[in-house]
């Protein structure tokens, strides 16, 4: 080989390997400048979470019933295990894979890769959408499978839904899922029974131990209503069905340690004998509000030192009404837990700023805690009106809507709510300003809608908010800012609650359907005012900083 020929040859490799270095940088400089900015999007998400310490004062509290607590957080502990699986198979597994601190803190946020206040879009890369059902069935289970499986037991809520050797669907109950985690679970409630000074509060623990053992939680949710003398307060089990979105029945793991606060609870207890009376004056026909509510509910106040499981994902509730077992409702009525700390929590960081920013100047004075009180606590009371069985086909409404009841419901408490809260200051029972109430009200909107489509909370205000604007019950004025227009809104309540309750009644899955798939949509005018409330830096709602720790154990 000549040297000439060399030399070009030795040119040519100097070229190419420069060129592909070259290539190499850019795509590096790509791939580092694309990581860089999506850990930006996700730190936006992150931010959307404002953290709140979760405490109260425990000094009233005994020496065992500051031991107890130790307890309860164990047990607490257990539910939030039991709920990963329910939401995610293998779920420390993909914790660990992540590569960010800002990913684990979001999985952590959302029990899983997928952001609850963006419609449960992944938002780790390669992660497929999250599906209906959760864990609770088979991913390549379809809903013509499952409706077309001969089980008498198949709808039920505490049990797993898996393939057998051969690919066929059985059923696998909770307590056999998880029994390990279940039995040690019920040792340490048993544990904090022996600590309880309530004589109530024990025996509500003693049964609620054994309740996790059998999934059958009917004479220890009968045991919970009877509790009139308890500092503290526990609820633990699977409880809500807001995880399965598949069908809406499966219930997921969760549980809640709270403190009672004496004086606001004092406050509350009268107003449950209006039950019976405030049915009858629903604005439905006659036959949508036949039955009886009962008026065994308790009204109370409570500090929360601990959120777990089902209850923690995404956006936190700020009220607890339970059971939800109807024969317990009709028999006993329900208990409303107002979440003091948390709701305070809140109002200051979050309603107080979207005032400021979508409210008119004019009613922002109208915006009070008072009001945000009363509306989040009639609207936990107002599950316990309307009505629990269709009126044919003998069937409860939760099954006969599926998985469009949930977000229905919580409509129908909204908008009850605030019927309630009106009724009651006309009948000079509430010493409160209505006007408070509907513009607190209207600002609460934007909060819950901000939680997201995947959010019953979310689909709820949705539906508020067009059902509303189509009614006439606020303007928008040129700035952005809306103007609640009273009488208008007063109408729009009564008229939406009609519409709400004929549909439970009648069990009619398809109108439900029909009304949100029209109304449960983010218009361009809503967006643009969701929007601003993201320019603003306003956070969507709280995470918590809680445990032994942050309670002073």
């Amino acid at each position: 080989m000549n040297t000439f020929y060399k030399s070009t040859l030795l040119a040519f490799a100097i070229s190419g390997a420069s060129l592909q270095s070259c290539n190499t940088d850019v795509e590096k400089k790509e791939v580092k400048t694309e990581s860089t900015k999506e850990n930006s999007m996700l730190k936006d998400e992150l931010n959307k979470y404002v953290p709140f310490k979760l405490t109260t004062n425990i000094s009233h509290l005994s020496s065992n019933q500051q031991k107890m607590l130790s307890k309860l957080f164990e047990v607490a502990d257990i539910m939030n295990k039991l709920y990963k699986y329910e939401v995610l198979d293998n779920s420390d597994n993909k914790y660990a894979a992540l590569d960010t601190q800002v990913e684990k803190d979001l999985f952590k946020i959302n029990y899983g890769p997928w952001n609850r206040l963006d419609g449960n879009k992944p938002f780790t890369s390669g992660e497929e959408a999250k599906p209906a059902g959760a864990n609770f069935y088979p991913v390549d289970m379809t809903k013509e499978e499952f409706e077309n499986w001969d089980n008498k037991d198949k709808e039920g809520q505490y049990s797993f839904v898996r393939r057998d050797d051969s690919g066929k669907l059985i059923l696998i109950p909770y307590h056999i899922m998880f029994e390990k985690d279940i039995k040690k679970a019920s040792e340490l409630i048993l544990e904090a029974s022996e600590l309880a000074d309530s004589k109530d509060f024990k025996k509500y623990l003693q049964l609620r131990s054994k309740a996790l053992l059998t999934d059958d939680y009917y004479e220890s949710d009968m045991a919970w209503m009877s509790m009139k003398d308890n500092d503290i307060d526990f609820v633990v089990g699977p409880i809500e069905n807001y995880e399965d979105q598949l069908f809406g029945f499966r219930a997921a793991h969760e549980s809640f340690i709270l403190v009672k606060d004496l004086e606001w609870s004092d406050k509350l207890k009268k107003f449950a004998k209006f039950l019976p009376e405030l049915q009858k004056g629903l604005p439905v026909e006659a036959k949508y509000k036949a039955e009886t509510p009962g008026t065994d509910s308790d009204l109370g106040a409570y500090d929360v030192v601990f959120y777990a499981g089902d209850c923690n994902a995404g956006s936190k509730t700020i009220a607890i009404n339970l059971p939800n077992d109807e024969r317990v409702q009709l028999a006993k009525g329900s208990r409303r837990l107002q979440l003091k700390n948390a709701m305070k929590a809140k109002f200051d960081n979050i309603l107080i700023s979207i005032t400021g920013v979508l409210i008119d100047e004019s009613q922002r004075k109208h915006v009070k805690f008072d009001a945000f009180f009363e509306n989040t606590m009639f609207h936990e009371v107002a599950h316990g009106l309307g009505i629990k069985q269709t009126l044919e086909g003998n069937e409860s409404v939760r099954k006969a809507l599926k998985e469009k009841y949930s977000a229905l419901e919580e409509g129908k408490a909204d908008i009850l709510g605030l019927y309630m809260v009106d009724q009651l200051i006309k009948k000079g029972e509430l010493d409160a300003d209505i006007k408070d109430n509907m513009v607190t009200f209207m600002a609460g909107i934007f909060r819950s809608i901000r939680f997201g489509a995947s959010s019953a909370h979310g689909k709820a205000n949705l539906l508020r908010f067009n059902y509303f604007k189509e009614a006439g019950a606020f303007t928008q004025n040129t700035d952005g800012t809306y103007v609640v227009n009273f009488g208008k809104m007063e109408e729009a309540m009564n008229s939406l609650s009609d519409l709400i309750l004929r549909i439970q009644g009648d069990g009619n899955y398809e109108a439900v359907t029909k009304l949100m798939d029209e109304k449960g949509k983010i218009g361009p005018d809503l967006k643009k005012s969701l929007d601003k409330l993201s320019e603003a830096k306003i956070p969507v709602d709280v995470t918590w900083i809680q445990g032994p720790d942050a309670l002073g154990l």
